[in-house]
């Protein structure tokens, strides 16, 4: 993959489902070796779980990680989830930092369109991301300005939760309505078992956590998830 096709990776048209492995899962006393294996074994991108410990129940990482992350991996693609309660705050020092991607929560911010209009002058690709209940019409407005829709499929916080399947009626409104003009991207609960219905729903991005960085197959689950295994 050239670096122009890495820095556009979401927002080129879906080729093929992209697994993203969430470094939320990884081991922290060893993150750059598990995120080089990861990547070995198939991963497309790594995922980046920003978490405030507001707008969700736990705290997680910061521009330091992102910019370790960076410096350790030139030229792979990393894809920040800010999940907090003022995302404008972090955009520039995440990009500063490396993020090619930011997506942000719609539940917190009155102006979608203008965030990612700021996202793409800084120089990285929005996404508009949404929880389990919230209903998919408060996205469907903004989602032409954006490279991305991430409908997560389980409550933000946390890894290792199970998947909610009632997500996939929001993921095919998405699809239907707007093809492949958009990447949409599962976070939470993904594995080589709920895959299957992810991809027929309409997901192309698929965050997996502690499925694929607890795995003692991690090649063998990436392929799975893919739908290749």
């Amino acid at each position: 993959m050239t670096m122009t096709e890495q820095k556009n990776l979401l927002g080129a048209p879906p080729a093929r489902p992209l697994i993203a492995p969430s470094i939320l899962s990884a081991d922290f006393g060893r993150l750059v070796e598990d995120c080089r294996d990861v990547l070995d074994a198939g991963a497309d991108l790594l995922h980046v779980d920003v978490m405030d410990g507001h707008f969700v129940p736990n705290l997680s990482m910061g521009p330091a990680v992102c910019g370790s992350l960076r410096r350790h991996f030139p030229e792979v693609y990393l894809d920040v989830h800010l999940m907090v309660e003022d995302p404008g705050m972090f955009l520039e020092p995440f990009v500063k930092a490396g993020a090619d991607h930011i997506s942000f929560h719609v539940e917190v911010v009155d102006d979608p369109i203008g965030m990612a209009e700021r996202i793409r002058e800084l120089g990285a690709s929005p996404g508009l991301a949404l929880n389990p209940e919230t209903p998919v019409d408060a996205v469907l407005p903004h989602l032409e300005s954006f490279d991305l829709a991430l409908v997560m499929s389980v409550h933000p916080g946390y890894s290792g939760q199970a998947f909610i399947p009632e997500v996939l009626d929001k993921v095919r409104v998405i699809r239907e309505r707007f093809g492949d003009a958009i990447r949409i991207e599962a976070d939470g609960g993904v594995s080589p078992e709920t895959a299957p219905i992810c991809r027929d729903a309409g997901y192309d991005v698929l965050v997996s956590g502690s499925s694929v960085f607890g795995s003692s197959d991690r090649a063998g689950d990436i392929e799975a998830i893919r739908g290749r295994g």
